[in-house]
């Protein structure tokens, strides 16, 4: 248990199925995660494309059509006092632009910044990282590059003096199911049509087909592991097409499995590669079963750190999400 040192209120952007769920848990977690944590989480306000909602204390989200027309952000910061803006947009080209801006303008007024959204990190990583550095504030993106899996969080702090030269991943649960529903014998469209009964793939699966989702996290990692600008990764991805099939089968025969794997090496800086390569037993790509997603990153001397499991899902992402403000508004001592 912590003593409680405050309240931190959030201004929220984005109510899809990651926004709303990011918002039910902090209202019905709130009081377990003050005691535990030390921080009172609010969501003070909702913004949409084209209208908003303020909400007082404990209150819930009012259905649509009670919500006002939409003001400015800057106003809306001042206005509640908010420690934390998150942002749970769609990750769209067309949303990137708007993305950014209302991001840099919450560090400009020294708040933090917690996003699920990957599209402007992938475009304005250097301009978000400069303004939050002149503001003392910080950006956390968990819910970017794996939902519930905390790959983010090992690139950005847990593998420092460990010497990692390597990301071998799997972060795309939709594709590594995909994957397995081939080998057993299915078609490329009768396997996405069980992932999309499982509430596994989104209703246009082709950025998990095409290797852009999984190459999109691993450019984020190797961002966060070693420098590297996003902006200028160079990508180079095998999908997975309807050729596919035979070559999971083949392999599966083997004992062995076939995975979406996507590569980064600092020794190959700005370039990300997903490759359809065979995993062994043993492999820890192998042992994935399902949607499960992992990531390996290779350290030489301390020996690999492999982080697996985290659900891969809008709640998942919104736990990541509230993890990343927790982070970043709860007091820090001793062995917290």
């Amino acid at each position: 248990m912590s003593e409680i040192s405050g309240r931190a209120d959030v201004v929220l952007s984005g109510y899809g199925p990651v926004g709303r769920s990011f918002v039910e848990h902090l209202g019905r977690e709130r009081d377990a995660l003050a005691r535990r944590h030390g921080v009172r989480l609010r969501v003070a306000a909702v913004r949409a494309s084209a209208t908003q909602c303020l909400l007082r204390d404990g209150e819930p989200v009012p259905p649509r059509p009670a919500w006002g027309p939409l003001t400015s952000l800057a106003e809306m910061l001042d206005r509640t006092g908010a420690r934390v803006f998150a942002q749970a947009v769609p990750s769209s080209p067309e949303l990137r632009e708007q993305a950014a801006a209302e991001a840099l303008i919450a560090l400009g007024r020294d708040v933090h910044v917690v996003t699920a959204t990957k599209s402007h990190l992938l475009s304005h990583w250097r301009q978000l990282d400069g303004v939050a550095r002149a503001h003392d504030r910080t950006i956390r993106i968990s819910g970017a590059t794996g939902a519930a899996l905390p790959a983010g969080d090992l690139a950005r702090a847990g593998l420092r003096g460990l010497g990692c030269d390597s990301i071998r991943a799997c972060p795309n649960g939709t594709v590594t199911f995909v994957l397995d529903r081939l080998a057993e014998g299915a078609s490329l469209r009768d396997a996405v049509r069980a992932a999309r009964r499982r509430g596994i793939a989104e209703a246009d699966p082709s950025s998990d087909l095409s290797g852009d989702d999984s190459a999109t996290k691993t450019r984020l990692l190797a961002a966060l592991a070693w420098g590297w600008d996003p902006a200028e990764v160079r990508v180079d991805a095998v999908p997975v097409d309807d050729g596919a099939g035979p070559v999971a089968r083949h392999a599966a025969d083997r004992g062995r499995r076939l995975r979406a794997v996507a590569v980064a090496r600092a020794d190959e800086p700005l370039v990300v590669r997903v490759e359809l390569s065979e995993t062994e037993p043993g492999d820890p790509l192998h042992a994935l079963a399902g949607p499960e997603k992992a990531v390996v990153f290779g350290c030489p001397d301390a020996g690999d750190v492999v982080v697996s499991g985290g659900r891969s899902s809008p709640l998942g992402a919104a736990l990541a999400m509230v993890k990343d403000t927790i982070e970043v508004t709860a007091p820090r001592a001793g062995f917290a």
